[in-house]
């Protein structure tokens, strides 16, 4: 029965979730057990597209995305696909209503890291839209459960957490998208002077996108609410470590935070939580 191949499948999008991102899986590990099989099947797939633009040097990466592409929609028309990965987040797509645009606005932005070498501010935003806001926004989907009154009412918030999210990413990894792949993701930015000022400005945009973002977290439906709060704990972490990193160390080292200090901060949330503190 199909059942059998779509338990497989789900099961393949956690595995990819729990080797590719030690934070994510544990923040899956705190929402509702009803909901995590279509949240690791959304990682899953954006993970994949994100890989063919990211590390797939030397094939050819516009082809394989393409494909990727095609075989996304093929599989969301027709309920299926032997692509695990694809199967599991087809299912998702189609049982919690993802609308067609939230994954064409993704995978816009992944084409254009096959060309970006550097952006404007309308094609940053552009960028963190396809690459953060949505993806979020499809998590939103599914922990609405089909009240769109509730996800109306939470878009903003999911956008700006994952626009937070996105451009601590850009922080963390300035050394590798600028030295290995040739990327200048902050507009207006020249990454060969990236100083004190240009970092505090960047600093304090992500600040207000956490502020607003956390706003939403707390508006979520209580099965979804900590495991989400628990990202936001981590990544605000990582926020607050490199905002005590000179800039010339977050162009010499990618800034990380150990697994030791990630489930120290997971067990003080824990408490909160559990004390109604959030």
């Amino acid at each position: 029965m199909k059942s059998l191949y779509d338990k497989v499948s789900y099961k393949c999008s956690k595995l990819v979730t729990n080797n590719y991102s030690t934070s994510f899986s544990l923040g899956i590990s705190f929402l509702s057990q009803k909901i995590r099989k279509p949240v690791y099947a959304i990682y899953g797939f954006v993970r994949f597209a994100d890989e063919i633009v990211d590390t797939f040097h030397g094939y050819d990466k516009k082809d394989l995305l393409d494909r990727f592409k095609q075989e996304t929609y093929q599989a969301i028309d027709e309920k299926i696909s032997l692509n695990p990965i694809l199967n599991s987040f087809q299912q998702t797509v189609n049982e919690f209503n993802i609308e067609r645009e939230l994954i064409d606005t993704f995978l816009k932005s992944m084409e254009m890291d096959l060309v970006g070498i550097s952006y404007d501010q309308e094609g940053y935003e552009e960028y963190i839209l396809g690459s953060a806001e949505v993806v979020g926004l499809m998590c939103l989907r599914v922990f609405c459960e089909g009240d769109s009154a509730k996800y109306d009412s939470l878009k903003y918030g999911a956008m700006r957490l994952g626009s937070a999210f996105q451009k601590i990413n850009f922080l963390r990894d300035l050394k590798q998208d600028y030295k290995e792949l040739g990327r200048t993701y902050f507009p207006g930015v020249d990454i060969s002077e990236f100083g004190e000022i240009n970092k505090k400005e960047i600093e304090e945009d992500i600040e207000q996108d956490f502020r607003d973002g956390y706003e939403g977290i707390k508006g979520l439906p209580k099965h979804a609410r900590f495991g989400v709060y628990m990202a936001y704990v981590y990544y605000y972490s990582l926020f607050k470590k490199i905002q005590n990193t000179p800039p010339r160390q977050i162009m010499s080292a990618r800034i990380r935070i150990s697994n030791r200090r990630k489930y120290m901060l997971f067990f003080s949330s824990y408490v909160k939580h559990s004390l109604n503190m959030i």
